[in-house]
């Protein structure tokens, strides 16, 4: 390591300059007109590190013509895209005529020692091409090398030689390309359609920009334009103001983040800039998506001037398989029959198969919609399309790109590219309603109407992107398409009642006790004791979770679902309703004992693990005095247990807690800790809130960003022997010891906590309470300002 320079002018010192100097440009300025623009910025940014790059080479002693020895870029200050605390991509690059690595060290050392991300090497120009032959990505950046200082003639060979190989050599690697792309897409997901598209790595991102750049010097395609450059400076600019609002280096970007990010860049708000970026991941996805299928077959790359023409197979009627994509047939006449759209986009989704452009341009142009109400036969080419499976994505993005799809439902242009307003999503709104799609098709054998599941599935949120009630307006919207589609007055108000209805299953087993009868009965009123409607609701449900996100639809909400789908069958059939479970005999001893000897104790029962998962009921017994509840939750929170449900009970003058909980992680820790820790908690000696947000800050604290929180008051929705008990539902962020908080709020109100269900989605939380009501004016005022001071 060489020895450290203090003097001025030494290598500290001008990095220190150079740190200044960036500092400088990425300040925030006092208003817009201190801004420098992102194109301007990353200039700035590519000038100044090559302006300090110059002179610091020249101090550590890298020649000029001659010397044999050239420092160059690649990666972003290659290209001059420097985005703001990106790393600096440098080869120091040499003949191998004389040692080198003294050198290095004084080019490399002040950089790292002032902080700077560096990525760099030092090879000759033999050694570099050598890796580039071996690794992909090496190769790609060698093609945007860029002379920094030393000896021209050397950077300037690599560079010419790195681009004539590839040139020479990347119709032998494009299957090598075509999978390194797909890795990295299912790693790093969609632009167009993640609600935290990652700008770089993403599909339709810089990356794949970088790929297109690539196989246009090689000649295998034109050099992308138009469309394809302006999404290239939208995803710049916003990875540039990303970057210099995060002041560290970000490329996936937050919804949290998206209003700052949209002004910079000049759009109105984060929803504005949210649908522009997936114009850009479509434009470019797609564009990379046709390069690569131009220069490869199944078989590996086209090649040669004498390659054998594709082969025509017919897939359908009017519908062939042209090599690997779907095209129409010769004698096909799209003016004049109206069902060949479907058809072709139905066998391609079948196949897996992409559809040819030509023919997307071919059906954009005389296609006609087709007449009100569709044909029976074409309804049934609609089904058969949206029942294909994971084929469907490809082929809706392709249609909707070109129009195609808005043609056949005006009504989806509402929710295109829309981001969800929900933290649970991943999706945009309408790549959510295609994966619901493409789960449902999966659950076809489970309902009798499996063409109304699937229709049902595609238009659940279609009213979304709407000042009003999105299922509301969503179920009007759906009895509209079903009647353009030509099914039968039943079929329509069954239709628009799944759209209206979609989340009432869900939102009721998981937010309501599902055992009592005013809840059941509640839900069979709802739905007309429509044992179809039920039917199709359940499927839906499932589909519609899993679709949502990680973690959404759970072994323990699958339960639940299902639990009260047959409480509905059962009472819509006139049978009698369970009757509320009441404590077991063990639960029943252990109060007696607690009673008996006044200490709290616990137990564990992991005996329905089999149909719940991981689910475990966790008791908890102690004397029958307010805080018994908040203090068992918090007991739980402290060993990392989720609570999914709670309730509340006496016997023998003990109060008896039974939650069903699952593990964060792991399996349930020894019953033995939780009865110690409770026994302390119920004493007052462990100090619970301490030790809860001692915990909270080891899991990254609570989000600074969060939505505001909202309390929500049901009557007449809480069942159990109190008519006129009341249930509050609190709709959060969610954290560790939630739970624990708000039932110590109520409890220190006096309230007598009935039970509790708690769902996590994503990083929210809905906990809902149901206790007795006071008739008091001020009661409930009361009770919600102590839940949001909780929150």
């Amino acid at each position: 390591m060489p020895a450290e320079d203090p003097t001025p002018g030494g290598p500290r010192d001008c990095t220190a300059d150079l740190r200044r100097a960036r500092d400088r440009l990425l300040a925030p300025g006092s208003g817009r007109a201190d801004r420098l623009g992102a194109a301007v910025l990353r200039e700035a940014l590519v000038d100044l590190h090559e302006f300090w790059l110059v002179a610091h080479a020249t101090r550590a002693g890298v020649g000029g013509r001659g010397s044999g020895v050239a420092l160059v870029a690649v990666g972003g200050l290659g290209r001059r895209e420097l985005v703001p605390f990106a790393d600096l991509d440098l080869l120091l690059v040499h003949e191998g005529k004389r040692p080198v690595a003294e050198l290095a060290d004084r080019l490399w050392y002040p950089l790292w020692d002032a902080g700077i991300g560096l990525d760099h090497s030092v090879r000759t120009v033999g050694e570099a091409l050598t890796v580039a032959a071996k690794d992909l990505r090496t190769a790609l950046g060698l093609l945007d090398v860029r002379h920094i200082a030393g000896d021209v003639e050397v950077g300037a060979r690599l560079a010419a030689l790195a681009r004539e190989r590839w040139r020479a050599g990347a119709r032998g690697r494009l299957a090598e390309v075509a999978e390194s792309v797909r890795t990295r897409w299912a790693r790093a997901g969609e632009v167009a359609h993640w609600v935290e598209p990652d700008l770089k790595h993403g599909r339709g991102g810089l990356r794949d920009l970088t790929i297109l750049d690539a196989l246009a010097l090689a000649h295998l395609v034109d050099r992308p334009t138009g469309e394809v450059a302006a999404a290239r400076t939208l995803l710049l600019d916003t990875r540039t103001e990303l970057r210099r609002l995060a002041r560290k280096p970000r490329d996936t970007l937050r919804p949290q983040d998206g209003d700052e990010v949209a002004a910079a860049i000049g759009l109105a708000d984060r929803f504005t800039l949210a649908r522009a970026l997936s114009g850009a991941g479509r434009t470019v996805a797609y564009a990379l998506d046709v390069a690569l299928r131009s220069t490869t077959t199944d078989d590996g790359p086209r090649g040669g001037f004498l390659r054998r023409a594709p082969r025509r197979r017919p897939l359908d009627e009017g519908v062939v398989l042209h090599g690997v994509e779907v095209a129409l047939a010769r004698d096909a006449e799209p003016g004049r029959d109206p069902g060949l759209l479907l058809r072709v986009a139905a066998a391609a989704a079948r196949g897996g198969y992409p559809i040819a452009p030509g023919t997307l341009a071919r059906l954009g142009e005389s296609a006609p919609e087709p007449r009100e109400p569709w044909p029976a036969q074409v309804r049934q080419d609609l089904v058969a399309l949206l029942g294909a499976g994971e084929g469907l994505t490809d082929v809706v993005e392709a249609l909707d790109r070109t129009g195609l799809w808005a043609r056949l439902f005006p009504e989806w242009g509402a929710v295109r590219d829309l981001p969800p307003r929900d933290a649970a999503h991943v999706w945009t709104v309408d790549r959510h309603l295609v994966r619901t799609t493409v789960t449902a098709a999966r659950l076809v054998t489970s309902v009798s109407r499996p063409d109304l599941l699937l229709i049902g599935a595609l238009l659940h949120d279609i009213g979304k992107g709407r000042e009003q009630d999105h299922s509301v307006v969503g179920a009007a919207l759906a009895a509209q398409v079903g009647q353009r589609l030509g099914l039968s007055t039943g079929d329509v108000r069954v239709l628009a009642a799944m759209v209206r209805h979609h989340l009432l299953l869900p939102h009721t087993a998981t937010r309501r006790d599902i055992d009592d009868e005013t809840t059941v009965h509640r839900v069979v009123d709802t739905l007309d004791g429509d044992p179809l409607l039920l039917e199709l609701l359940h499927a839906l449900a499932e589909a519609d979770s899993q679709a949502t996100g990680p973690g959404v639809w759970t072994d323990w909400k699958a339960r639940l679902v299902a639990d009260l789908v047959a409480h509905c069958r059962t009472a819509m059939a006139g049978g009698p309703l369970p009757a509320p479970v009441p404590l077991d005999e063990p639960q029943r001893v252990l109060a007696e004992a607690v009673a008996a000897t006044g200490t709290p104790a616990v137990s564990l029962d992991r005996s329905d693990a089999e149909a719940t998962g991981r689910t475990t009921t966790a008791t908890f017994v102690a004397k029958d005095v307010p805080g018994v509840l908040s203090r068992a939750a918090g007991v739980l929170a402290l060993n990392s247990l989720e609570v999914h449900a709670a309730t509340v009970a006496t016997h023998a003058g003990a109060a008896v807690c039974v939650f069903s909980v699952t593990p964060r992680f792991g399996s349930p820790p020894d019953p033995a800790l939780l009865r110690e820790q409770f026994t302390r908690a119920a004493s007052g000696s462990l100090p619970l809130a301490e030790k809860l947000a001692a915990k909270e800050r080891d899991y990254g604290g609570r989000p600074a960003d969060a939505p505001a929180p909202r309390v929500l008051w049901f009557d007449h929705e809480a069942g159990g022997p109190d008519p006129a008990a009341v249930v509050l539902e609190l709709r959060a962020a969610d954290r560790l010891g939630l739970l624990h908080s708000v039932a110590d709020a109520l409890e220190r109100l006096g309230v007598d906590i009935n039970w509790a269900r708690a769902a996590t989605l994503g990083g929210s939380a809905v906990d809902s309470f149901s206790f007795a009501a006071d008739p008091a004016p001020t009661w409930r005022t009361t009770i919600e300002q102590a839940v949001l001071r909780a929150v």
